[in-house]
Parts: structure tokens; sequence; C-alpha cells
């Protein structure tokens, strides 16, 4: 099969789809692996190191999707790229349609396999493929945050662990999931005073086991959200419903009761953000304010680390994307049903149920297409 890697084209995303390792065992499977020219760049990975890995380097983006049976992305296609789909085209990459209605369309117009990482998931409820981003996003929000509270970046001046007869940072985590875990763990390594809400109590006792009571841990509601939220100096939304819109957990009316200079980071902003005032940002220009507060809502974060991200996310697609070349999709589906819950769209028609429900559109069960 050919698994072509275009380069990531989205604003400031310096992560790629697949590794020079990758590559290797692909080839060593008996596939060709065609990677555009500069796609590693970003990543600090030469188009040499592709080349000896046994991949062929392609000049454009055009002849990259052109020669693709399976294309391999981090990031969902945008605009620019929506007139490379057709019908036989596998896509596998982070899709999050729910909060995205073009894009939807487009695939379902071009009647493309799409195939998307954030909705693999495992009987365990675990969505592997993506954890790793979620763990990167999670680790990144408190530094990204304490960052954002120095005053010349609009913050309050708030140094998070404080000094020796000051307050720390009071920060607030709102999910206690994959990404939630991981900005709590750094905020903790910080030095400030963490607390997490989470609907699922098993989860919390964990947390305080993990942590013998350094960490705040409360059964989450409306009541509790909003007394957390009018005192922290910084919230970090990480809740998530795999492959449907985020729910709306921080209201407008809420942050205006909030301290002036706080900080507001919303990990779900891929998914339409759990925040109501939330709307995606990119690096480039990643913050705007809200009242007197800074909302932070850059929807690739972990582009900003592909040192780190790139080789994790390549750790965690590998196995399925050498199922889906070797075996071809169908079948690669019908043997793994963890894989299966990742097809999102086949033949014009959506197969996620959550997905079309967020668009108001039918769909046909993924069991049904693998008939």
């Amino acid at each position: 099969m050919r698994i072509a890697i275009p380069t990531e084209i989205k604003n400031n995303e310096f992560r790629v789809a697949i590794t020079p390792a990758g590559v290797h065992d692909l080839v060593l499977h008996g596939h060709d692996v065609l990677v555009q020219a500069g796609a590693g760049v970003g990543s600090s990975i030469s188009d040499q190191q592709y080349a000896s890995a046994g991949a062929t380097i392609l000049p454009d983006a055009a002849s990259i999707w052109a020669g693709a049976d399976l294309l391999l992305k981090v990031k969902e296609p945008v605009a620019s790229e929506y007139g490379y789909f057709r019908a036989d085209l596998v896509l596998f990459t982070y899709l999050h349609l729910a909060a995205e209605p073009e894009l939807t369309r487009a695939l379902l117009d071009g009647g493309v396999t799409a195939i998307a990482y954030e909705t693999v998931q495992l009987p365990s409820r675990a969505l592997p493929l993506l954890a790793p981003m979620s763990e990167v996003a999670g680790r990144l929000a408190p530094i990204v945050g304490a960052n954002a509270m120095l005053r010349p970046n609009g913050g309050p001046g708030l140094l998070v662990p404080g000094v020796p007869g000051t307050h720390p940072a009071k920060i607030v985590v709102l999910g206690g999931g994959v990404a939630g875990t991981a900005a709590m763990q750094v905020s903790v390594g910080l030095g400030a005073e963490v607390t997490v809400l989470d609907t699922n109590l098993f989860r919390l006792r964990e947390i305080d086991a993990l942590h013998f009571g350094r960490v705040k841990t409360i059964a989450s509601n409306g009541f509790e959200i909003d007394k957390a939220v009018s005192e922290a100096d910084l919230v970090i939304g990480s809740v998530l419903i795999p492959g449907a819109k985020a729910p709306k957990l921080v209201s407008n009316e809420l942050v205006s009761r909030m301290k002036p200079g706080s900080v507001l980071e919303d990990i779900a902003v891929d998914q339409g953000g759990c925040f109501a005032d939330s709307h995606a940002t990119t690096h480039a220009d990643p913050t705007f304010t809200v009242h007197r507060s800074l909302f932070y809502c850059v929807a690739n974060m972990p582009g900003a680390v592909p040192h780190t991200s790139t080789y994790a996310l390549t750790n965690a697609t590998l196995p399925y994307v050498r199922a889906l070349a070797t075996l071809g999709w169908v079948n690669a589906l019908r043997a793994d049903a963890a894989l299966a819950q990742g097809l999102n769209a086949f033949d014009g028609r959506l197969t996620s149920a959550p997905v079309a429900l967020a668009h108001s559109l039918p769909h046909r069960p993924v069991a049904d297409v693998l008939l």
C-alpha cells in the first residue's frame, strides 16, 4: 500500500505524522511510504533521514495526496486541502468533526473514508491515540498558564509556587482524565494549590491516593464549579466526551466574577471548548480577553513541542497504521473493534453517532459498513 505523509499547514503546527523509525517499520512490511519534502523540518527531521529509512520524497502536497492510498496527518485538513479529497482515499488523522461542520461536509461530499485518531477506543474506554497528545497538552497547560500569569503578558503578576511567606497560585483543573491528570501533576510539581473536579468519584479517589491528599478533589457539579472557578488564578478545562462536543462548564457570567487577570486554558477547544466564551486561537495569536480574564484556546497545543509530540504520536499510531496498510482498512477494522470505532465517515455518510448528532445528520452504524 502507498502511505503518504504531507506537510502540516495549520498555523504553527510543527508536528509530522510519522518518524523515520515509523517509515522503516512500514517499508520493512512491504509498503511504499511517500513523504512531502520538508514535512519533518518542524520536528527537526530532515528529508535525508526519511529517505535513509526508505521513504520516497515528493516535492509538493498535490503529488502526496494524489499518490496516497492511505494518507496520514496530525491535524484535521484545512480548507485548502479539501480539493484533494476523493472516494478511494483513506484518511487517518485527528478530525474532531463534532466541532467542524465545514470539514464534515467536505469529507462527505468527497466520499472519503475518514478514520479519526481521537475516537479509536479500547474496551476499557481508553483512547489510545488521543492519550499521548492529551498528556502533552495537559503537561504543557500549567507551563503556558504560568507564563500567561506574568504581568507583561496580561496576567496578575503571580508566581505559581510563590515564595516563603506568600500564597501560591490556585489552579483548578476541570476533568480528571488523561489531560487533566497530566495538568494536575505538573501543577503540583510547580508548587501550586491544586483542585481537581470530576464526576467520576472513583477517579477522584485514585488521585487522592496517589497524591496523599496534596490535591483537593471535588465532585463536579454546577455549584462546586462556580465556587472553585471564582476563586481560581488559573483554570484548565480538560473535559471530554469521545467524538462529541465538549459540555460548557464555565459561563460568561461566571468569568465576570473571576479575579482580575485570571487565566482560563481550554484544552477541549478542538471539540468545541468547555468554556462558553471559548473559540480556537493559534500559537501566533494565542490569547484574548473576556471581562478581566485572559483566555488561551490554542487548538493544537502539542504542535509547540514537536520534538516530544511527533515521537509520542508515532509510538501510538504505528501499530494501527501497520494494520490498515497490511490488511486493508475493512479487514483491519473487522479485526479490531477499537480501531473500528475510529471510522467517522465512509462513502458520503457519517458512521459516528456523536458526530451525526452534533450536525443533525443521519449516520450508518460502523457494523453495517463492515458487513
